[in-house]
């Protein structure tokens, strides 16, 4: 069976389904095909701070009513060293702010959205193939329903996270991978109690890094830097909440809720970029292209960043018959990108404890905590960065 489309998305993630919506929006036809059962898709617990480019980007795409209804604003962040939190105001520093509105949400109503309009998701779509990205006329196969499907595109978007088929494709052709992993990872808590601050707080102690967000005003999520090969079974939810309250600090801890854990997990951490992140008629965006270590939030904004790039560069091809844009999108969407890794890689830095540190770095690094603490010109780079670089 033989189907067309303009664009063929591969991943039915934030990247790719944002992707397809402001195409819709400019009158180009897409197909989402995903591995994932929708289920399975609407599921995945992810983060959810988001810049003003996203949101903006959101707003746009379809989404920005529910955004505004039930994000939360935030103004900055506080920073807690050994206990002593200060506060970095991004509204006052910069006038920019984020908006915490969880991943999940937007993807389950991205997904509405696109069913809504009539675009095809196709769900469970197995042994996904690229075929002939560097001609004019590439195309997909999949099997779907016991059957091998082939979908003719003009275009291939890959957004189908850093282990699918579109990073494979740029590896094989050549791309270079430039990667930095970390020594450690980060133990996450989901728990339904109120957050214990109104602003997010990365908290350094000589034990290792803690953060206490939140996705809603009920929904807590913490974290703790723990060995790379921590297990969750030696984690009960006291002996984690105790850890937490340690590292936070009594003036953060005083106001701790703890509930029962309705989610908890291990993620490593790693930088990683590939480069070039296009391939003749291939161009790939989000994980697919590249890693942050979550320290900063920029995952998901830079996906949002890339699909800005990539979106507008199919629509010039298709409204105004430009391939500019389209020949550009990797150089210039890879500028922002490597921005947000340096600072994703020096705020990582900045607020765990590594264990190959000699005590001159550890001394370096609070002096550098103690720096950002006094200084207005350091937390204006701090929030520049958090808050987002322009697109």
């Amino acid at each position: 069976m033989t189907a067309s489309t303009q664009v063929a998305i591969i991943g039915a993630g934030p990247a790719g389904l944002l992707l397809s919506q402001l195409l819709h929006g400019a009158g180009i036809s897409s197909v989402i095909l995903e591995r994932q059962s929708r289920a399975y898709v609407e599921a995945r617990i992810r983060a959810g701070v988001l810049e003003q480019g996203s949101v903006d980007l959101l707003t746009r795409a379809g989404i920005g009513s529910a955004i505004s209804a039930h994000g939360l604003i935030h103004d900055g962040i506080k920073i807690a060293v050994d206990g002593e939190v200060f506060q970095v105001d991004f509204r006052k520093l910069t006038g920019a702010r984020m908006i915490v509105y969880g991943q999940t949400e937007i993807t389950r109503e991205l997904i509405a959205l696109a069913l809504s309009r009539g675009t095809e998701i196709m769900f469970e779509a197995k042994d996904v193939a690229l075929h002939d990205p560097d001609s004019r006329s590439p195309s997909v196969t999949y099997r779907a329903d016991g059957s091998e499907r082939r979908l003719a595109c003009d275009f291939i978007a890959g957004c189908d996270g850093q282990h699918g088929i579109s990073a494979q494709s740029l590896l094989s052709a050549g791309s270079q991978k430039f990667e930095r992993e970390y020594p450690f990872g980060w133990l996450g808590i989901m728990a339904d109690c109120a957050p214990c601050d109104d602003e997010i707080i990365y908290a350094y102690h000589d034990r290792g890094l803690a953060l206490a967000s939140m996705r809603s005003r009920t929904r807590s999520r913490y974290y703790i830097q723990v060995p790379i090969d921590e297990r969750i079974e030696d984690w009960p939810d006291e002996r984690l909440w105790d850890e937490i309250a340690l590292r936070l600090g009594r003036t953060v801890s005083a106001n701790l809720p703890r509930a029962p854990s309705i989610e908890k997990s291990i993620a490593p951490l790693r930088s990683s970029v590939l480069e070039p992140i296009q391939r003749g008629r291939l161009f790939v965006a989000g994980d697919a292209a590249h890693i942050v270590p979550p320290t900063g939030a920029k995952g998901l904004n830079l996906a949002a960043s890339d699909v800005h790039y990539l979106s507008e560069a199919l629509i010039a091809h298709y409204r105004d018959a430009r391939d500019d844009k389209l020949e550009a999108y990797s150089r210039t969407a890879l500028r922002r990108v490597w921005k947000a890794e340096r600072f994703s890689w020096w705020f990582t830095r900045l607020m765990h404890r590594f264990p190959d540190e000699s005590p001159f770095e550890q001394r370096m690094q609070m002096a550098e905590l103690d720096y950002l603490r006094s200084s207005t010109a350091a937390q204006r780079m701090l929030a520049e960065n958090y808050a987002g670089l322009p697109l």
